[in-house]
């Protein structure tokens, strides 16, 4: 009765988001606040950039856009309009219980499945909201507290979305996925089941989110360790993405393709070789491949879709 009774009276009093007076927002600029905190310690009720806890890094990264939310989470879940599961925007507000005792964590959502957040273990980082290991069966729902205005693309940009006849790739995307956000993707689609989540990585413990996925991409040989580290935070670059696909798809084949930053005697031309035979990459409209980029989310998505509907 009590929870029922707090809700209707935050939902009372704030319905959506309030400018404060700053201009509009747009994706971009919400994705590119978010990510300046990523790494930002987690703290119980911290409010600064010395710690937030995840209703306070939620309203950060809001009020760095021009709009205030309220501070605590349940009064975050009665705020704005409910948005399904399948219609998620950049920018709406996901919910989740991890306490068993109803709403208790919230995160961002930036495309792609994924939602930025400040979690307990790790402090502001990106998960997916797919999570079979952990935040999957945690969500609860999200909420629409502003509609976040889009940038017109640039003629010298194309779209990667594309699954059968793939256009040059983007050079630029917001979110960069982690070593831990790949290796989660690729558990799911090939269904990867660890026979130990027992890793012996020093920098994953025991409580990461991503633990069983990162367990599982390990003992299929498909990721491994340096000097004992997985450094799951750590990004790829697209030529190390060309190895992880093709060992893990197990993709053959052969095409000599002439990148103009991917040398004969290249680590990776090979791989990056059978990626554009079997038609999952062309490059960039430059002519380059971008071999030391860090591959985007937008990227990985259509590379991921390519490859299973080869």
């Amino acid at each position: 009765m009590k929870r029922f009774f707090y809700l209707i009276i935050a939902s009372l009093i704030i319905s959506t988001a309030v400018p404060t007076g700053a201009s509009a927002s747009t994706v971009t600029s919400l994705i590119s606040s978010a990510n300046n905190y990523k790494g930002t310690p987690y703290k119980l009720g911290g409010t600064t950039t010395a710690g937030f806890d995840c209703s306070a890094y939620v309203q950060r990264v809001f009020k760095d856009n021009g709009y205030s939310v309220p501070r605590d989470t349940r009064s975050q879940y009665a705020t704005g309009t409910p948005v399904s599961k399948s219609n998620l925007q950049t920018g709406d507000l996901v919910f989740f219980n991890t306490s068993g005792k109803g709403v208790s964590h919230v995160g961002i959502y930036i495309g792609a499945s994924n939602f930025i957040h400040a979690s307990t273990s790790k402090g502001v980082m990106i998960s997916s909201i797919y999570d079979p290991y952990y935040w999957g069966s945690k969500y609860v729902g999200a909420r629409r507290v502003q509609n976040f205005t889009t940038p017109v693309p640039t003629p010298t940009k194309t779209d990667v979305a594309t699954v059968t006849k793939p256009k040059a790739e983007v050079v630029v995307q917001p979110a960069k996925p982690t070593r831990a956000d790949i290796a989660l993707t690729i558990a799911e689609v090939l269904d990867l089941k660890a026979t130990n989540i027992q890793i012996a990585f020093n920098d994953v413990s025991e409580d990461h989110p991503q633990i069983a996925a990162i367990a599982a991409v390990s003992e299929a040989g498909i990721f491994t360790g340096s000097e004992g580290s997985f450094k799951p935070q750590d990004n790829l670059t697209r030529a190390e993405l060309a190895i992880v696909l093709v060992e893990a798809f197990g993709l053959e084949g052969r095409s000599d393709i002439s990148f103009a930053d991917v040398s004969e005697s290249h680590w990776a031309k090979e791989y990056i070789d059978i990626l554009y035979h079997n038609g999952i990459t062309v490059g960039y409209a430059d002519g380059r491949f971008g071999v030391e980029e860090y591959v985007s989310a937008g990227q990985l998505k259509a590379f991921i879709n390519r490859i299973v509907n080869l």
